[in-house]
């Protein structure tokens, strides 16, 4: 992997101008061992603004910042479509890579991503502050006291009305639900294992505007049934938009000595002595601690808390998801 002169900042580039690209830039910019170079938006307004908000250069195209000789990384906090051709470009100019999950939309894009980064030894992480957040840890550590886990239900539902006219609700930019939200996916099978089957069914709601049905939607629900190589059953739901009314955003397991329920940010241990709230940790500063592990990964070789291979596994898992979505039948891994 490319090694760093004592004392010299790690030079980034930025391709984004959203919620993550902002959280990314406040953190570079509170940050010694790095430099923010420069930023490449969707629009030229957006990015321009935000340069001048972050004291960077502003790109007009990514193109132009990613193949910029002075970058040593490039984060990609961009819309999902684009990632896996942002990387790539990246990588072959010989750039390290953050991006936002999910690496690419097409499995066997990420599969090529990350063999070009090994032939390159350059560093491709892809973020899933899931696994930093309060919640996540606050499953793993409590898991050993319901026994074996023998049922998960994670359901994460968000009611818009209406409907925002965002790409997240545009499927070829956002992506099959459960590949663009890949998040939903990951926490289970970074607590779980592996998976041996999915059955999944999915449903987008057209808007009534319709000069705008064929780029956005106005809802989707997308449940998903995974059944794990150890035995284990999980449900996971996926939905947002005009087709929801309840938010919910609630994690359950259900083992043969306890339960665990996880509603919001609080948490309970349910078993035989009866019920006892869990320690959660709060989900603010997540990507500010990825972006840290990232910078410690490259300048002190400290090991990441993911690999781009784990985030490619549950992407695997999606792809299987969106088949049986697309076919009715359950997928085998």
């Amino acid at each position: 992997m490319t090694s760093f002169s004592i004392g010299q900042p790690v030079r980034v580039g930025l391709v984004g101008t959203g919620f993550a690209a902002k959280l990314r830039a406040e953190t570079i910019q509170g940050e010694p061992r790095a430099q923010l170079v420069g930023v490449a938006g969707h629009t030229p307004e957006r990015t321009q603004e935000f340069g001048h908000i972050h004291q960077t250069q502003a790109f007009s195209v990514w193109q132009e910042l990613v193949e910029n000789s002075s970058l040593d990384l490039v984060m990609i906090s961009g819309v999902n479509r684009d990632h896996g051709t942002i990387a790539r470009a990246a990588l072959q100019t010989g750039k390290h890579v953050i991006v936002e999950y999910p690496l690419s939309l097409q499995l066997q894009e990420a599969e090529e991503l990350i063999a070009l980064a090994k032939s390159k030894n350059l560093l491709l992480h892809v973020e899933h502050i899931e696994r930093l957040g309060g919640v996540h840890q606050a499953l793993l550590v409590s898991l050993p006291q319901v026994g074996t886990p023998l049922y998960a239900r994670y359901a994460t539902v968000t009611p818009q009305r209406p409907a925002p006219r965002k790409w997240t609700y545009q499927p070829e930019l956002f992506g099959f639900p459960l590949a663009g939200a890949l998040s939903r996916l990951h926490r289970l099978t970074h607590a779980f294992g592996e998976v041996a089957t999915v059955s999944c069914q999915n449903r987008y709601w057209q808007l009534q505007d319709s000069d705008l049905q064929n780029s956005y939607y106005a809802g989707c629900l997308c449940a998903a049934q995974l059944r794990f190589r150890s035995g284990l059953i999980a449900d996971v739901l996926y939905g947002k938009g005009e087709v929801a009314w309840q938010p919910e955003r609630k994690l359950e397991v259900q083992g043969d000595r306890g339960s665990l329920v996880f509603d919001g940010d609080g948490g309970v241990l349910i078993n035989a002595e009866g019920s006892q709230s869990i320690a959660v940790g709060e989900r603010r500063g997540l990507f500010a601690k990825d972006t840290t592990a990232v910078l410690d990964h490259l300048l002190e070789n400290t090991p990441l808390y993911v690999t781009a291979e784990a985030s490619l596994y549950t992407l695997r898992v999606a792809d299987a998801a969106q088949r049986s979505a697309e076919t009715n039948q359950t997928i085998e891994l």
